[in-house]
């Protein structure tokens, strides 16, 4: 029987499942930052952020993807995660545009992705925030 504390099988694998899926996005774009690949830097260029924004947005990438990974943390790695990527994602609604260097709106689709998966895992694991929990109804 569950109760409240302890969520279902379901809830623990759709948890899981995003938790891995905006972790493993988050860490595979760190080499193209952290390398300065030419599309990060123009990117960042673009923005008027090279390198400081890079770099940082690099790091605050990786705190999210390992608090993510850590299921005590994950709904603050959720949290910082949908923060980090409504900037990407206003970015290119407003500065770089869908497609950016003919890459066939990929990193903004990655960007939604990581949105909606770090959306899921603050809603399954709100229990873990308790402000946050609180706010979309779980009990403590």
């Amino acid at each position: 029987m569950h109760t409240m504390d302890t969520p279902s099988r379901a809830v623990t694998l759709a948890s899981w499942f995003c938790q891995l899926l905006a972790a493993g996005i988050l860490l595979q774009t760190l080499f193209f930052k952290f390398s300065a690949a030419e599309e990060s830097v123009y990117i960042f260029s673009t923005l008027g952020l090279e390198p400081v924004g890079r770099i940082g947005s690099g790091i605050a990438e990786l705190i999210a993807s390992v608090l993510l990974l850590i299921p005590a943390t994950a709904a603050v790695g959720a949290l910082l995660a949908m923060g980090i990527m409504a900037g990407a994602i206003v970015s290119h609604l407003t500065i770089l545009g869908i497609e950016v260097k003919g890459d066939g709106g990929l990193l903004f689709g990655l960007a939604l992705t990581v949105l909606v998966c770090a959306a899921v895992v603050l809603v399954l694991r709100r229990s873990h925030l308790p402000v946050v929990g609180r706010l979309l109804g779980a009990t403590s």
